[in-house]
């Protein structure tokens, strides 16, 4: 039984369609797990046991029957604590939602208990999703698979650490400007985020509505595919038949590599190297509009931010972070004039964009440009955590202020993702390149 806590949740689907897994015994041996991990605590918010037994059982009975409802059926995964569940604590990581329990689950979570998918539970994250970081010294800042001195990557923070440990087939988060992607790159893990708009909202703690998406951490590109299928409630991908030979990759040069440390460039460049081993055409370009479009974010993330939460906020600040307090201040400050052209200004960038890059199939760049800090220094050292927290999300947050959809993979130097960048609303295809990517790089 150890051994399915490693395992992909398609094949762990797999193995309960053949009869040789019990969704019943493979969710006590997660639960178990749970139990007995040191970091539990820092991990997952709240075990939601009796669900997870009750769903458990009730996919027992229909794998039995030959009644499975997907082929993610009695897959135990774990949920970011921002997607609302019935009678269960919902409080995106802030002491301003102390106490928040729900009437009813988001509907991504409905769709994924309707076919067939456990809820282990809800996950620690940055505190109100509004750092890629992962650092929250209000509730819990998870562990990093590779260093245990250092962050895991946010917001998605648990999620990601849910799966590393082994403590869930996979974890469901959420990413409005880099909270999948980083803490799925700096544990070694696969993560998804799909095109703002596309996945509903609905039940979601807000950060950002107009960037915020939903997506997987997993293992595999398959698992990702599948578990998109589930949140956007469609027939996933067909990945069959995958090939790198003969896809054409651009490598973005301006600003992604702008001040990388060498693990990450070192780890980027193999797997390049990889890629192109196996057929690959990998043209580098250059895109100015990417810097400019970045240079955005303080006038579009912050005061939407703001003026989402400001009143709760003003309310009781002192039991905020006070990084955090600070950044969601920041949006108090521009000016809705300002806010209105940046949007006019990024949707003419999204299309020069477009027109640049629509004869490659992806967009290759290292998913960031660091390593994760070390955490008690970022408590300790302001500068630090400002500049690491930028640097952390500077090349993810392209995918966002370009409104793209974006996958990150292990390169197989710990804690260095290499991230392609589909199209926007181009899931599918996104899904079929990376998994041709991941075989190139495996």
């Amino acid at each position: 039984m150890q051994d399915w806590l490693w395992m992909s949740a398609a094949d762990l689907g797999r193995g309960i369609d053949s009869g040789e897994i019990d969704p019943l015994a493979l969710t006590q041996a997660y639960l178990d797990a749970i139990d007995a991990h040191p970091a539990r605590d820092r991990i997952y918010s709240v075990v939601t046991r009796e669900r997870a037994l009750a769903e458990a059982g009730a996919a027992s009975e229909r794998a039995r029957l030959g009644l499975r409802r997907s082929a993610l059926d009695g897959v135990p995964v774990s949920w970011k604590d921002l997607f609302d569940s019935a009678g269960t604590a919902t409080e995106a990581g802030t002491a301003l939602l102390k106490g928040r329990v729900p009437d009813a689950d988001a509907v991504v979570l409905q769709r994924a208990t309707a076919l067939g998918l456990v809820c282990l539970g809800k996950t620690h994250m940055s505190e109100l999703a509004f750092s890629g970081i992962g650092l929250n010294p209000v509730t819990a800042t998870p562990p990093n698979v590779n260093d245990p001195e250092a962050v895991p990557g946010g917001s998605s923070s648990g999620a990601a650490a849910s799966v590393a440990f082994g403590l869930a087939a996979a974890g469901i988060g959420s990413d409005t400007g880099g909270s999948v992607r980083i803490p799925s790159a700096w544990n070694d893990l696969v993560g998804f985020k799909t095109t703002a708009g596309l996945i509903t909202l609905e039940g979601v703690v807000p950060l950002c509505k107009r960037f915020d998406t939903i997506g997987p951490l997993c293992r595999t590109v398959e698992d990702a595919a599948l578990l998109y299928g589930v949140l956007q409630g469609v027939t996933a991908p067909d990945l069959r038949g995958v090939s790198a030979k003969g896809l054409r990759i651009g490598a973005l040069q301006t600003l992604a590599f702008d001040d990388i440390r060498p693990e990450p460039l070192a780890g980027f460049t193999a797997a390049r190297d990889r890629l192109a081993a196996a057929g690959a055409v990998i043209e580098p370009f250059d895109a100015p509009e990417v810097v400019e479009a970045n240079s955005y974010s303080g006038t579009l993330f912050a005061p939407e931010a703001y003026g989402t939460w400001k009143d709760v906020i003003e309310a009781n600040p002192d039991v905020m972070f006070p990084e955090i307090l600070q950044r969601f201040r920041g949006g108090a400050a521009v000016k809705a004039a300002d806010f209105v052209a940046g949007w006019e200004r990024i949707e003419e960038l999204r299309a020069i964009w477009a027109a640049r890059v629509a004869g490659y199939d992806a967009v290759i760049v290292p998913t960031a440009p660091i390593l994760p800090p070390h955490a008690q220094r970022m408590l300790d050292d302001h500068d630090y955590y400002v500049t690491e927290n930028l640097l952390a999300l500077r090349n993810t947050r392209i995918g966002n202020m370009l409104g793209l959809s974006a996958l990150t993979l292990p390169t197989g130097t710990p804690s260095c993702g290499i991230m392609l960048l589909g199209r926007a609303m181009g899931e599918a295809a996104l899904l079929r390149v990376g998994a041709a990517v991941a075989k190139a790089l495996s």
